[in-house]
């Protein structure tokens, strides 16, 4: 998937809105408030002195139309080095071992109907009942499987998965720097959804007129409100998901 101009300015407006109501240079709030780092392939460690990221902000300085430049800079290299690594990959789900757990990934990959339509449902759970048995085969089964997105909140996503684990979902604050987040304003084309960006801008000139309100307003004030839905994290033991789908 190829994302849209719109929605880099989208995040590019976010940015702006948090330097201009915290101490923070806007390279900070670049680094720190939007997916950019990750989307132009510079990793997920978020080093500021990474050379691509260094290029990026040099040459974002000297713009005079921001969004349209940024697009460009994105559009020569889009996507090549932004998936995370994964261990199997069954449709639109895949996994990861990372950091002493199973993660779980969605990626939409269905051009035949919406992914999470009831259509498409027994192809779901057929990609998740696959990934299970090659997690029951090969990975060890002391490790939970945790999942994180905003996708959690949508019942047509949570009704695919085992009920303690989507019983469990707890909200992640502040994930300003990652698609779990950012993802709930773009459809399968990499376009924005109109309503969920109006909201959006709603919200947060709401909240930056509050913080400007305030006599020392804080460089890591909360923005969580402004975005339509929360990250969630979900997460269960690998028995649960072996049990529910082999």
């Amino acid at each position: 998937m190829i994302y849209s101009r719109e929605f880099f300015e989208l995040q590019l407006l976010f940015a702006a809105t948090v330097q201009t109501t915290a101490d923070l240079s806007f390279e900070q709030a670049l680094l720190d408030y939007t997916n950019f780092y990750v989307r132009l392939g510079c990793g997920r460690d978020f080093d500021d002195t990474h050379p691509n990221w260094r290029d990026f902000v040099a040459g974002l300085a000297k713009a005079a139309d921001k969004g349209a430049w940024i697009h460009r800079y994105y559009r020569r290299d889009a996507e090549t080095q932004t998936a995370p690594d994964v261990t199997l990959t069954s449709g639109c789900f895949s996994f990861a071992v990372q950091d002493s757990c199973i993660r779980i990934h969605f990626r939409n990959v269905d051009d035949r109907s919406s992914p999470l339509a009831v259509a498409s449902s027994s192809l779901r759970l057929a990609e998740l009942t696959e990934l299970s048995r090659t997690v029951r085969d090969s990975v060890d089964a002391a490790l939970p499987v945790v999942g994180v997105s905003w996708l959690y909140n949508l019942q047509a996503y949570r009704r695919l998965f085992p009920p303690g684990y989507v019983e469990s979902a707890r909200p992640l604050a502040q994930r300003y720097r990652s698609m779990p987040l950012w993802g709930q304003f773009v459809d399968r084309a990499g376009a924005c959804r109109p309503a969920q960006v109006k909201a959006f801008k709603a919200a947060l000139e709401q909240r930056a007129a509050q913080l400007r309100a305030c006599a020392e307003p804080s460089a890591r004030a909360n923005w969580d409100e402004c975005f339509p839905l929360p990250v969630l994290r979900v997460t269960t033991p690998v028995s649960d998901f072996c049990e529910h789908y082999c």
